[in-house]
């Protein structure tokens, strides 16, 4: 069954072992920030850190594992439409809006929606860490290490797969930032598939 998110809010699930987690842009443009937590203990939770520093490269894809910071896998990717998501920037937040778009009354943001999406599994606003950002394209610059937000190279319809290596507690948003999604506020669509079910 399709679960939609609604733009700029966030879901809260839990993912068994061996189940596969389908994310999928239903009408292009947007990002879905993504965090993970072991459910045998939620202080082990996904991290970029390890998980860029073992793929050795900045852009994740079908075939790498997404590592937790015990350095155990929590995902592997076996599909990719876009192939290109962002895994270091943390997600957006009031004070973000603040900052970055001058706003003196902004939104939760994401980082406000995976806390209330979190809240009920008893995980605290100070353990979201940096999300998976699902389709999010950010640009840098190898020699100044400068960084540009570009809107997501996702179309209408394109997803990816994630098989899950362990029991998690997961999280997911319809990003609610316009540098991330062109200015447009759009849903995400998740479901979740069992191994060897049609997954096309």
């Amino acid at each position: 069954m399709t679960v939609r998110i609604p733009p700029r809010s966030g879901k809260g699930f839990t993912l068994k072992k061996g189940e596969i987690l389908k994310v999928t842009d239903p009408q292009g443009e947007q990002v879905s920030d993504m965090v993970a937590f072991s459910a045998a203990d939620t202080k082990e939770y996904l991290s970029s850190g390890r998980s860029i520093d073992y793929a050795s490269r900045m852009f994740l894809t079908t075939g790498d594992i997404l590592y937790s910071n015990r350095s155990n896998p929590m995902f592997e990717i076996i599909a990719d439409d876009v192939k290109r998501h962002d895994f270091t920037l943390t997600p957006c937040s009031r004070e973000m809006f603040r900052k970055l778009y001058d706003e003196t009354d902004p939104p939760p943001g994401c980082q406000g929606n995976l806390e209330m999406a979190l809240e009920p599994y008893g995980i605290e606003p100070d353990r979201v860490p940096i999300a998976f950002n699902i389709f999010m394209h950010v640009a840098v610059d190898s020699d100044t290490g400068e960084i540009e937000v570009r809107p997501p190279l996702s179309k209408a319809g394109d997803s990816i797969q994630l098989r899950a290596e362990m029991d998690m507690i997961v999280a997911l948003t319809a990003c609610s930032a316009g540098q991330s999604n062109n200015h447009t506020y759009k849903p995400i669509d998740f479901e979740l598939l069992s191994e060897g079910q049609d997954h096309g």
